[in-house]
Protein backbone atom coordinates (compact mmCIF):
# COMPACT_ATOMS: atom_id res chain seq x y z
CA UNK A 1 0.00 0.00 0.00
CA UNK A 2 0.95 3.13 -1.11
CA UNK A 3 2.00 5.94 1.49
CA UNK A 4 1.00 9.80 1.35
CA UNK A 5 1.66 13.00 2.82
CA UNK A 6 0.22 15.98 2.00
CA UNK A 7 1.45 19.55 1.57
CA UNK A 8 -0.30 23.07 0.64
CA UNK A 9 0.08 23.92 -3.70
CA UNK A 10 3.12 26.26 -4.51
CA UNK A 11 2.14 29.18 -6.14
CA UNK A 12 3.80 27.82 -9.43
CA UNK A 13 1.49 25.05 -9.33
CA UNK A 14 -1.53 26.90 -8.60
CA UNK A 15 -0.88 29.38 -11.57
CA UNK A 16 -0.87 25.70 -13.55
CA UNK A 17 -3.80 24.10 -11.57
CA UNK A 18 -5.82 22.73 -14.27
CA UNK A 19 -2.65 20.97 -16.18
CA UNK A 20 -1.97 18.88 -13.01
CA UNK A 21 -5.88 18.17 -12.12
CA UNK A 22 -5.95 16.80 -15.70
CA UNK A 23 -3.10 14.80 -14.64
CA UNK A 24 -4.53 13.04 -11.97
CA UNK A 25 -4.75 9.35 -11.39
CA UNK A 26 -8.59 9.43 -12.09
CA UNK A 27 -8.03 12.53 -14.91
CA UNK A 28 -9.48 14.97 -12.41
CA UNK A 29 -12.65 16.45 -11.92
CA UNK A 30 -14.30 20.17 -13.47
CA UNK A 31 -15.56 20.18 -10.23
CA UNK A 32 -11.93 20.76 -8.63
CA UNK A 33 -11.24 23.17 -11.59
CA UNK A 34 -9.35 26.33 -11.52
CA UNK A 35 -12.49 27.89 -13.06
CA UNK A 36 -14.75 26.29 -10.17
CA UNK A 37 -12.45 27.02 -7.07
CA UNK A 38 -12.33 30.95 -8.35
CA UNK A 39 -16.34 30.99 -8.39
CA UNK A 40 -16.60 29.51 -4.85
CA UNK A 41 -13.70 31.56 -3.56
CA UNK A 42 -15.07 34.46 -1.29
CA UNK A 43 -18.41 33.14 -2.12
CA UNK A 44 -18.72 31.53 1.71
CA UNK A 45 -15.79 29.35 1.13
CA UNK A 46 -11.80 29.45 1.16
CA UNK A 47 -10.39 27.47 -1.73
CA UNK A 48 -7.22 26.05 -1.29
CA UNK A 49 -4.80 23.71 -2.98
CA UNK A 50 -3.68 20.21 -1.64
CA UNK A 51 -1.12 17.73 -3.15
CA UNK A 52 -0.93 14.42 -1.87
CA UNK A 53 2.34 13.03 -2.90
CA UNK A 54 3.77 8.81 -2.83
CA UNK A 55 5.75 6.69 -4.61
CA UNK A 56 3.42 7.33 -8.02
CA UNK A 57 1.35 10.36 -9.64
CA UNK A 58 0.45 12.79 -7.09
CA UNK A 59 -2.90 13.62 -6.49
CA UNK A 60 -3.91 17.47 -6.88
CA UNK A 61 -7.20 18.27 -4.87
CA UNK A 62 -9.09 21.27 -4.62
CA UNK A 63 -10.46 22.26 -1.14
CA UNK A 64 -13.05 24.19 -0.01
CA UNK A 65 -12.65 25.40 3.38
CA UNK A 66 -15.70 26.77 5.85
CA UNK A 67 -14.99 28.87 9.16
CA UNK A 68 -17.13 28.60 11.79
CA UNK A 69 -17.40 30.00 15.53
CA UNK A 70 -16.55 27.98 18.19
CA UNK A 71 -16.52 24.51 15.54
CA UNK A 72 -13.56 25.56 14.09
CA UNK A 73 -12.76 24.85 10.31
CA UNK A 74 -14.82 22.27 7.81
CA UNK A 75 -12.56 21.08 4.56
CA UNK A 76 -14.98 19.96 1.90
CA UNK A 77 -12.45 18.05 -0.09
CA UNK A 78 -14.37 18.06 -3.54
CA UNK A 79 -14.66 14.93 -5.97
CA UNK A 80 -11.32 14.19 -4.04
CA UNK A 81 -8.79 12.70 -2.74
CA UNK A 82 -8.87 11.62 -6.43
CA UNK A 83 -7.50 8.48 -6.77
CA UNK A 84 -8.42 5.19 -8.94
CA UNK A 85 -7.93 3.05 -6.04
CA UNK A 86 -9.97 2.65 -2.84
CA UNK A 87 -6.95 0.61 -0.85
CA UNK A 88 -5.20 4.23 -1.29
CA UNK A 89 -7.96 6.57 0.62
CA UNK A 90 -7.37 5.13 4.25
CA UNK A 91 -3.66 6.35 3.60
CA UNK A 92 -4.58 9.52 1.64
CA UNK A 93 -6.97 10.21 4.54
CA UNK A 94 -4.21 10.13 7.28
CA UNK A 95 -1.92 12.41 5.40
CA UNK A 96 -4.78 14.71 5.21
CA UNK A 97 -5.14 14.62 9.46
CA UNK A 98 -1.82 14.78 10.24
CA UNK A 99 -0.84 17.97 7.84
CA UNK A 100 -3.93 19.37 9.75
CA UNK A 101 -2.77 18.62 12.85
CA UNK A 102 0.91 19.43 11.74
CA UNK A 103 -0.09 22.82 10.79
CA UNK A 104 -2.61 23.34 13.65
CA UNK A 105 -5.43 24.26 11.07
CA UNK A 106 -8.21 23.77 13.62
CA UNK A 107 -10.45 21.20 10.98
CA UNK A 108 -13.01 19.18 12.84
CA UNK A 109 -14.37 17.65 9.65
CA UNK A 110 -13.13 16.47 6.03
CA UNK A 111 -15.65 16.51 3.90
CA UNK A 112 -14.63 13.70 1.04
CA UNK A 113 -16.37 12.20 -2.07
CA UNK A 114 -13.78 9.99 -4.37
CA UNK A 115 -14.59 9.39 -7.75
CA UNK A 116 -14.96 5.76 -7.14
CA UNK A 117 -17.68 3.71 -8.09
CA UNK A 118 -19.68 2.13 -5.87
CA UNK A 119 -19.37 -1.51 -6.43
CA UNK A 120 -19.35 -3.70 -3.64
CA UNK A 121 -15.29 -3.84 -3.61
CA UNK A 122 -14.97 -0.59 -3.41
CA UNK A 123 -18.16 -0.01 -0.17
CA UNK A 124 -16.25 -2.73 1.47
CA UNK A 125 -13.08 -0.85 2.20
CA UNK A 126 -14.54 2.16 2.70
CA UNK A 127 -16.77 0.37 5.44
CA UNK A 128 -12.97 -0.30 7.22
CA UNK A 129 -12.40 2.86 6.87
CA UNK A 130 -13.18 5.63 10.29
CA UNK A 131 -15.43 7.91 7.06
CA UNK A 132 -19.13 8.24 8.21
CA UNK A 133 -21.30 8.32 5.48
CA UNK A 134 -23.50 11.68 4.98
CA UNK A 135 -25.97 12.78 2.35
CA UNK A 136 -24.60 13.49 -1.24
CA UNK A 137 -24.14 17.27 -2.20
CA UNK A 138 -22.98 16.98 -5.71
CA UNK A 139 -25.83 16.32 -8.52
CA UNK A 140 -23.40 13.35 -10.36
CA UNK A 141 -23.21 10.73 -7.50
CA UNK A 142 -25.39 9.25 -10.08
CA UNK A 143 -24.91 9.74 -13.68
CA UNK A 144 -25.43 8.52 -16.92
CA UNK A 145 -21.97 8.76 -18.65
CA UNK A 146 -21.80 8.01 -22.57
CA UNK A 147 -17.97 6.58 -23.93
CA UNK A 148 -17.56 9.07 -26.64
CA UNK A 149 -13.82 7.74 -27.27
CA UNK A 150 -15.10 5.42 -30.98
CA UNK A 151 -15.76 7.43 -33.52
CA UNK A 152 -18.87 9.48 -34.15
CA UNK A 153 -20.58 6.79 -36.36
CA UNK A 154 -20.18 4.01 -33.71
CA UNK A 155 -21.17 6.27 -30.77
CA UNK A 156 -24.12 7.35 -32.67
CA UNK A 157 -25.00 3.33 -32.86
CA UNK A 158 -24.42 2.96 -29.54
CA UNK A 159 -27.23 5.64 -28.24
CA UNK A 160 -30.58 3.52 -27.95
CA UNK A 161 -32.89 3.79 -31.06
CA UNK A 162 -35.59 6.24 -29.33
CA UNK A 163 -32.54 8.60 -29.04
CA UNK A 164 -31.24 8.36 -33.14
CA UNK A 165 -34.89 8.36 -34.40
CA UNK A 166 -34.99 11.79 -32.03
CA UNK A 167 -32.02 13.08 -33.86
CA UNK A 168 -32.82 12.47 -37.19
CA UNK A 169 -36.31 13.25 -37.17
CA UNK A 170 -35.38 16.91 -35.60
CA UNK A 171 -32.56 17.10 -38.26
CA UNK A 172 -34.96 16.35 -41.27
CA UNK A 173 -37.45 18.52 -40.11
CA UNK A 174 -34.92 21.45 -40.40
CA UNK A 175 -34.12 21.81 -36.59
CA UNK A 176 -30.90 23.15 -36.42
CA UNK A 177 -28.19 23.81 -33.64
CA UNK A 178 -26.05 27.01 -33.09
CA UNK A 179 -23.07 27.23 -30.66
CA UNK A 180 -23.43 30.62 -29.41
CA UNK A 181 -20.60 32.98 -28.08
CA UNK A 182 -20.56 33.53 -24.35
CA UNK A 183 -21.59 36.90 -22.93
CA UNK A 184 -24.39 38.51 -21.48
CA UNK A 185 -27.16 37.57 -24.03
CA UNK A 186 -26.17 34.36 -23.84
CA UNK A 187 -26.36 33.77 -20.43
CA UNK A 188 -29.29 35.18 -19.97
CA UNK A 189 -31.24 33.16 -22.56
CA UNK A 190 -29.82 30.25 -20.71
CA UNK A 191 -30.94 31.21 -17.02
CA UNK A 192 -34.38 31.58 -18.57
CA UNK A 193 -35.17 28.60 -20.01
CA UNK A 194 -33.46 27.15 -16.68
CA UNK A 195 -36.23 29.29 -14.77
CA UNK A 196 -38.41 27.81 -16.95
CA UNK A 197 -37.58 24.31 -16.55
CA UNK A 198 -37.59 24.45 -12.58
CA UNK A 199 -41.27 26.71 -12.96
CA UNK A 200 -42.33 23.52 -14.92
CA UNK A 201 -40.94 20.62 -13.10
CA UNK A 202 -39.34 21.97 -9.74
CA UNK A 203 -36.37 19.23 -10.71
CA UNK A 204 -33.74 21.42 -9.08
CA UNK A 205 -32.81 24.40 -7.22
CA UNK A 206 -31.74 27.26 -8.78
CA UNK A 207 -28.83 29.65 -7.85
CA UNK A 208 -28.82 33.58 -8.77
CA UNK A 209 -28.21 34.55 -11.98
CA UNK A 210 -25.13 36.37 -10.96
CA UNK A 211 -24.39 32.82 -9.44
CA UNK A 212 -24.00 31.40 -13.13
CA UNK A 213 -22.62 34.77 -14.65
CA UNK A 214 -19.59 33.93 -12.48
CA UNK A 215 -19.09 29.98 -13.13
CA UNK A 216 -20.06 30.35 -16.79
CA UNK A 217 -17.55 33.47 -16.94
CA UNK A 218 -14.87 31.06 -15.36
CA UNK A 219 -14.98 28.20 -17.70
CA UNK A 220 -16.10 30.53 -20.79
CA UNK A 221 -12.65 32.51 -20.25
CA UNK A 222 -10.40 29.51 -20.08
CA UNK A 223 -11.52 27.88 -22.85
CA UNK A 224 -13.68 25.07 -21.02
CA UNK A 225 -16.92 26.00 -21.52
CA UNK A 226 -20.00 25.51 -24.40
CA UNK A 227 -23.33 27.17 -25.28
CA UNK A 228 -25.42 25.12 -27.63
CA UNK A 229 -29.14 26.67 -28.48
CA UNK A 230 -31.83 25.68 -30.64
CA UNK A 231 -34.46 28.28 -31.62
CA UNK A 232 -37.98 28.13 -32.44
CA UNK A 233 -40.43 31.34 -33.55
CA UNK A 234 -36.91 32.89 -33.12
CA UNK A 235 -36.74 32.30 -29.78
CA UNK A 236 -34.61 29.81 -27.53
CA UNK A 237 -36.28 26.46 -26.87
CA UNK A 238 -33.88 24.72 -25.90
CA UNK A 239 -30.52 25.41 -24.41
CA UNK A 240 -27.19 23.64 -22.63
CA UNK A 241 -24.10 24.58 -21.07
CA UNK A 242 -21.37 21.72 -21.78
CA UNK A 243 -17.97 21.84 -19.45
CA UNK A 244 -14.83 20.02 -21.33
CA UNK A 245 -12.31 19.68 -18.69
CA UNK A 246 -9.66 17.71 -20.19
CA UNK A 247 -10.71 14.18 -21.35
CA UNK A 248 -14.08 14.80 -20.09
CA UNK A 249 -17.29 16.65 -20.85
CA UNK A 250 -20.02 17.58 -18.37
CA UNK A 251 -23.41 18.57 -19.49
CA UNK A 252 -23.72 21.27 -16.21
CA UNK A 253 -26.84 23.45 -17.36
CA UNK A 254 -29.63 22.90 -19.60
CA UNK A 255 -33.23 24.24 -19.74
CA UNK A 256 -36.28 24.56 -21.75
CA UNK A 257 -39.41 25.99 -23.02
CA UNK A 258 -42.46 23.69 -22.41
CA UNK A 259 -44.83 22.80 -25.43
CA UNK A 260 -42.33 23.17 -28.37
CA UNK A 261 -43.70 22.58 -31.28
CA UNK A 262 -40.23 20.90 -32.49
CA UNK A 263 -39.84 17.00 -32.06
CA UNK A 264 -36.66 15.67 -31.35
CA UNK A 265 -34.46 19.34 -30.51
CA UNK A 266 -33.47 18.53 -26.85
CA UNK A 267 -31.63 15.31 -27.93
CA UNK A 268 -30.43 17.16 -31.05
CA UNK A 269 -28.96 19.80 -28.95
CA UNK A 270 -27.12 16.78 -26.82
CA UNK A 271 -26.43 15.06 -30.09
CA UNK A 272 -24.30 18.59 -31.19
CA UNK A 273 -22.90 19.12 -28.20
CA UNK A 274 -20.96 15.17 -28.00
CA UNK A 275 -19.59 15.65 -31.17
CA UNK A 276 -18.20 19.18 -30.44
CA UNK A 277 -16.87 17.42 -27.21
CA UNK A 278 -15.26 14.93 -29.27
CA UNK A 279 -13.52 17.67 -31.61
CA UNK A 280 -11.69 19.01 -28.56
CA UNK A 281 -10.77 15.27 -27.38
CA UNK A 282 -13.21 14.68 -25.02
CA UNK A 283 -13.77 10.47 -23.99
CA UNK A 284 -16.36 10.38 -21.90
CA UNK A 285 -19.61 12.67 -21.71
CA UNK A 286 -21.33 13.07 -17.93
CA UNK A 287 -25.05 13.86 -18.39
CA UNK A 288 -24.45 15.15 -14.26
CA UNK A 289 -27.31 13.99 -12.52
CA UNK A 290 -29.71 11.23 -12.91
CA UNK A 291 -31.76 9.05 -10.12
CA UNK A 292 -29.48 6.00 -8.45
CA UNK A 293 -29.27 2.81 -10.22
CA UNK A 294 -31.96 1.33 -8.20
CA UNK A 295 -34.32 4.15 -8.90
CA UNK A 296 -33.86 5.19 -12.36
CA UNK A 297 -37.71 3.66 -12.94
CA UNK A 298 -38.94 5.01 -9.81
CA UNK A 299 -41.20 8.03 -11.05
CA UNK A 300 -41.43 9.59 -7.98
CA UNK A 301 -37.75 10.66 -8.02
CA UNK A 302 -37.31 14.17 -8.46
CA UNK A 303 -35.07 13.35 -10.96
CA UNK A 304 -36.93 10.80 -13.16
CA UNK A 305 -37.83 12.83 -16.08
CA UNK A 306 -33.93 13.67 -16.45
CA UNK A 307 -32.87 10.08 -15.92
CA UNK A 308 -35.43 9.25 -18.48
CA UNK A 309 -33.66 11.38 -20.82
CA UNK A 310 -30.11 11.09 -20.37
CA UNK A 311 -30.57 7.13 -19.99
CA UNK A 312 -31.89 7.32 -23.82
CA UNK A 313 -28.15 8.19 -24.92
CA UNK A 314 -26.61 5.60 -22.22
CA UNK A 315 -28.30 3.01 -20.44
CA UNK A 316 -26.32 2.53 -17.43
CA UNK A 317 -26.46 4.51 -14.42
CA UNK A 318 -22.85 4.91 -12.42
CA UNK A 319 -23.23 5.16 -8.72
CA UNK A 320 -20.20 6.82 -7.04
CA UNK A 321 -19.06 6.02 -3.20
CA UNK A 322 -20.97 9.33 -2.57
CA UNK A 323 -19.88 11.98 -0.19
CA UNK A 324 -18.58 10.92 3.60
CA UNK A 325 -17.03 12.67 6.69
CA UNK A 326 -13.51 12.20 8.19
CA UNK A 327 -14.23 13.29 11.99
CA UNK A 328 -10.93 15.22 13.21
CA UNK A 329 -12.50 16.71 16.39
CA UNK A 330 -15.48 14.46 17.97
CA UNK A 331 -16.59 16.71 20.39
CA UNK A 332 -17.24 19.55 17.95
CA UNK A 333 -18.21 16.71 15.19
CA UNK A 334 -20.74 16.14 17.39
CA UNK A 335 -21.94 19.61 18.02
CA UNK A 336 -22.08 19.87 14.06
CA UNK A 337 -24.40 16.92 13.44
CA UNK A 338 -26.64 17.77 16.46
CA UNK A 339 -27.93 20.41 15.03
CA UNK A 340 -24.60 22.83 14.01
CA UNK A 341 -24.74 22.30 10.50
CA UNK A 342 -28.64 23.00 9.63
CA UNK A 343 -28.51 26.00 11.82
CA UNK A 344 -25.06 27.78 10.34
CA UNK A 345 -26.91 26.81 7.11
CA UNK A 346 -29.99 28.16 7.53
CA UNK A 347 -28.22 31.37 8.73
CA UNK A 348 -26.37 31.85 5.97
CA UNK A 349 -29.29 31.08 3.61
CA UNK A 350 -30.95 33.82 5.12
CA UNK A 351 -28.37 36.28 4.87
CA UNK A 352 -26.56 35.56 1.95
CA UNK A 353 -29.36 34.12 -0.36
CA UNK A 354 -27.31 31.31 -1.73
CA UNK A 355 -27.10 27.57 -0.97
CA UNK A 356 -24.83 26.69 1.17
CA UNK A 357 -22.41 23.87 -0.80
Amino acid sequence: MREFTARFATDGEVENWDKHVMANPNGGNMLQSAAYATVKHGNGWTARFLVLEGSGTPSYNLVLEKKFPILGRLWYLIKGPDTTDAAELQPMLDACAAFIRANKLKVFALKVEPDLVATPENLAVLAATPLVKVANIQSNDSTAILDISAPEEEVFKAISSRARNAVRRAEREGCTVVQEQPGPATYKALYDLMADTVSAKGSMPLRSFEYYTRFWDEFCNRGQGNFFFVYEDGKPSVGAFVINYGSKATYKDGGSTQNRKQYGDSHLVQWAAIRRMQELGCVEYDFCGTPPADRIKDKTHPLAGMGMFKTSFTKVVTDFVGCHDLVLDPLRYALWVKGGERVLRRIETARTGAQFY
